[in-house]
């Protein structure tokens, strides 16, 4: 499953200190939404608490699917989006109450602009999130729902607790029934 930014894998403290010492501590109450989809991009942030679900209307259907999740220690917002000055192409909401140190994207991209170790790091964590995304893809074909269930509480463990069984359900790419059957089958798996 796609991969939690750490400190494990690329250095982003410098991002984050920046979040902390020139953006606003903003609490956002379940719910509330930081972008919205086709709207213009404007924030960016660290999530200090709490977690955020991403989510797209079907075309057809007009259904939400949730599409990433950003739990604390992770970074949220459209960066691509905001950073190109596009509309969001997801709505970003939260999904417990949390606390995001925000910044706009236009204090970030003045930010990476300040000098070329900044403008490296914009290329890093650009190729860093197109490797999360591509992870996720590629989770679609090798692994099954269940297999994807298990990394998902591995990745956060207290999710069911925060989420709905139709949310997890959605991010998941299977129907809530599914989600039902493989949790019934993993309880009765660890009870042997």
């Amino acid at each position: 499953m796609e991969l939690k930014f750490s400190n494990d894998s690329i250095n982003l403290q410098v991002l984050r200190e920046f979040c902390k010492q020139e953006g606003e501590a903003v609490v956002y109450r379940k719910g509330e939404q930081m972008e919205r989809e086709g709207e213009p991009s404007k924030w960016f942030g660290f999530v200090a608490e709490g977690c955020f679900k991403y989510t797209v209307r079907g075309i057809d259907d007009e259904r939400e699917h949730i599409t990433w999740i950003s739990f604390d220690g992770e970074f949220v917002g459209d960066y691509p989006a905001g950073l190109n000055g596009r509309p969001a192409q997801n709505t970003i909401e939260a999904m417990a109450p949390s606390r995001v140190f925000r910044v706009s994207c236009e204090q970030l991209l003045k930010w990476f602009d300040e000098n070329s170790e900044r403008m490296e790091l914009r290329s890093i964590i650009g190729e860093y999130f197109l490797w999360q995304i591509k992870g996720r893809y590629l989770d679609f074909f090798r692994a099954t729902p269940r297999q994807r269930y298990k990394m998902l509480l591995q990745r956060c463990p207290g999710i069911v607790h925060l989420l709905d069984l139709q949310d997890i359900a959605s991010f998941l790419c299977i129907t809530p029934q599914m989600l039902s059957k493989i949790r019934k089958g993993i309880t009765f798996e660890t009870k042997q």
